[in-house]
């Protein structure tokens, strides 16, 4: 009788996580790329021009010896280029409040740099 009770309260959990996720991931900037370097994390996102490091807002969280790292976007680019575009913004990991060495898992959703305008936000 645990093992059942354990099951179904293992699958009410699941299940409640799954329906949430979505609302989560949309507040999440989409990235073009992320690349970590030696003494740091450089992302890239889109950009109507005005795009900077201190529009983003970024959430860490210890996983056991990794980490869970987010960015979201605190303010729209209100530039008004004729080509939309991307830009790198790079966080040290002093910035991120981490080791160099610490396993970082990235949760915001990957877009596909197709060219300009290929990310538009909804």
């Amino acid at each position: 009788m645990n093992r059942r009770f354990l099951l179904v309260a293992g699958l009410a959990l699941v299940s409640g996580c799954a329906t949430a996720a979505p609302r989560v991931l949309s507040e999440l900037e989409p990235l073009y790329s992320a690349s970590a370097g030696r003494e740091a994390l450089t992302i890239r996102v889109a950009s109507n021009g005005c795009t900077k490091k201190e529009d983003f807002s970024f959430f860490v969280e210890r996983k056991g010896e990794a980490m869970t790292l987010a960015f979201g976007r605190k303010r729209l680019d209100p530039c008004r280029s004729f080509a939309m575009g991307h830009t790198d913004l790079t966080f040290s990991y002093e910035e991120l409040g981490v080791t160099q060495r610490t396993p970082l898992f990235l949760l915001n959703p990957l877009a596909a740099w197709t060219g300009p305008g290929s990310w538009v936000r909804r």
